[in-house]
């Protein structure tokens, strides 16, 4: 197998050494240290870091990837200003298409000035009458086209239906599977390529891809876990978020690490969906729970009898509630260190309690959590403010709380509903817009890294050590900052030179 030595650089290291170099045998690492006290070795290649920084390559903790693919290639609305903009590209996508399906990402009402979403019958004067599928950019509900209203007739009879063609829970899925149907085997790995790659180039080593059966498909977890057992890419850790003994069988069909994910307690603050103990500031309902406390443990005492990780998407405090009281209960069921061990997870958790924050540390449930939501929609004026009021926005993403209380946290960025951003994570993170409510530098990179790994179950990644797995990110940077030894938040993010997972270079391609 190769031996590289990569030289002439800073490495940082657990200990921050002041290790200059590291030897990369096959795929893990054989020495990392000063130059002058390399072990004797037969060096295949050498590769001159120039002062470049070499780290631990980050882990996105919350990953679609298909997604991510088709808003990179793709409709991408994230950046539409006005209703007026989005529908313009709608138009714009469907002369390119010459009538084919229209599908998009990213709309969001909250930052427009017409404060609403898109109608059906908007899309079909923009489409000139065609088929248009266009997500929220929460992925919570999407507004869709006549056209493909007509091809699914069924979707009326289910719950989240709206004649506006503005749909949610149920409704959205149906029309969301039917959408998936259009994506050819052929299209798809080219998507999950794209996404992975442009992963790659941001110095990104590994993603966890939250798969399921209303969020993607069978097909797409197995075929990305083919991709990248036939191609240089990061790494992807499956998980497939499905309750009870059918989630947990096709678990283990596809060696997923878990069933868990996006295993749906509730929905997103964005479409109302998110369960809330109290209603939403600008409108009647307060969302949708759609599980049970008796639900939750079941599937945590069999996921923990199975040595499977459990988990669960809960953003809204009622849905939060509802899960941490199903983890104490299957706790009482088997104990605390049986709950502990299988190292089960919980996606966002955005409004949390302190009470919750005590029960998630007890039994060493991680937190994977998205920074950049509060970055985009934090604040007294963004979103949460809009649809929760000041002061309960203010609570949410407490990642301070959590980590003292104990709670891991694995970083990321649930693209395509924030974009692949690691540097943007880190300082989004630290940043909140709540004050008291953040990271320092060091604890958020740690989250980003080593705790993407913890979260997957494999503890001794994500570190730079003899012994090691050779996954790390080369970057250019002008300086470092002498507290963290990392290159400073302000400013544009360091460039990534290289990226190498389990000493294979995956960036450049």
């Amino acid at each position: 197998m190769a031996v590289t030595l990569y030289r002439n650089g800073l490495v940082r290291t657990p200990e921050r050494s002041g290790a200059t170099s590291l030897l990369v045998d096959g795929n893990s690492l054989a020495w990392v240290g000063e130059d002058p006290d390399r072990p004797a070795a037969q060096v295949s290649r050498t590769v001159d870091l120039a002062g470049a920084l070499v780290t631990p390559a980050f882990v996105d903790a919350h990953v679609h990837t298909t997604s991510t693919g088709l808003a990179l290639t793709g409709l991408d609305l994230t950046s539409a200003s006005s209703l007026a903009d989005c529908l313009r590209r709608v138009e714009e996508a469907a002369r390119r298409t010459r009538g084919g399906v229209v599908l998009g990402h990213g709309w969001d009402e909250t930052r427009w000035p017409e404060h609403r979403p898109p109608t059906r019958q908007d899309l079909d004067r923009a489409s000139y009458g065609g088929v248009v599928y266009l997500s929220r950019v929460d992925v919570h509900s999407a507004v869709v086209s006549s056209a493909l209203l007509a091809a699914v007739p069924e979707v009326r009879a289910e719950e989240g239906w709206s004649e506006s063609g503005h749909l949610t829970r149920a409704a959205h899925h149906v029309v969301r599977r039917v959408s998936r149907e259009w994506v050819s085997p052929s299209q798809r790995r080219s998507l999950q390529a794209s996404a992975l790659r442009h992963a790659a180039s941001l110095g990104i080593g590994c993603v966890h891809e939250l798969a399921g059966p209303d969020i993607s498909s069978v097909e797409d977890l197995a075929a990305l876990v083919d991709l990248t057992q036939e191609e240089d890419l990061p790494e992807v850790v499956p998980y497939w978020g499905e309750l009870g003994a059918k989630g947990i069988g096709r678990a283990r069909d596809l060696a997923a690490a878990g069933a868990a994910g996006d295993l749906f307690a509730d929905g997103s603050i964005g479409s109302h969906t998110a369960a809330l103990t109290q209603p939403y500031a600008d409108a009647s309902s307060a969302g949708h729970a759609y599980l049970s406390a008796a639900q939750v443990r079941d599937h945590v005492v069999a996921c923990s009898q199975a040595q499977l990780q459990a988990g669960f998407h809960a953003i809204g405090d009622e849905a939060l509630d509802t899960v941490a009281a199903g983890l104490a209960e299957a706790a009482e069921r088997i104990g605390d260190e049986a709950v502990r061990a299988a190292r089960h997870r919980i996606e966002h958790v955005e409004m949390v309690s302190p009470e919750v924050i005590r029960v998630l540390a007890r039994l060493g449930v991680v937190a994977s959590v998205q920074p950049a939501f509060d970055r985009l929609w934090g604040g007294d004026s963004g979103m949460y403010a809009q649809r929760l009021g000041v002061e309960r926005a203010r609570g949410l993403n407490p990642l301070r709380s959590l980590r003292d209380a104990g709670v891991v946290l694995a970083l990321g960025s649930d693209s395509p509903v924030t974009a692949l951003d690691p540097w943007g994570s880190v300082r989004a993170a630290v940043a909140h817009q709540t004050p008291g409510a953040g990271l320092e530098v060091g604890e958020a990179f740690g989250a980003h890294t080593s705790g993407g790994w913890w979260a997957a179950r494999r503890d001794r990644e994500g570190v730079l050590q003899a012994g090691a797995p050779a996954t790390f990110a080369v970057w250019e940077v002008e300086a470092l900052d002498v507290t963290t030894g990392l290159p400073p938040l302000e400013g544009p993010a360091p460039r990534c030179r290289e990226t190498v997972v389990r000493g294979r270079p995956v960036f450049p391609f």
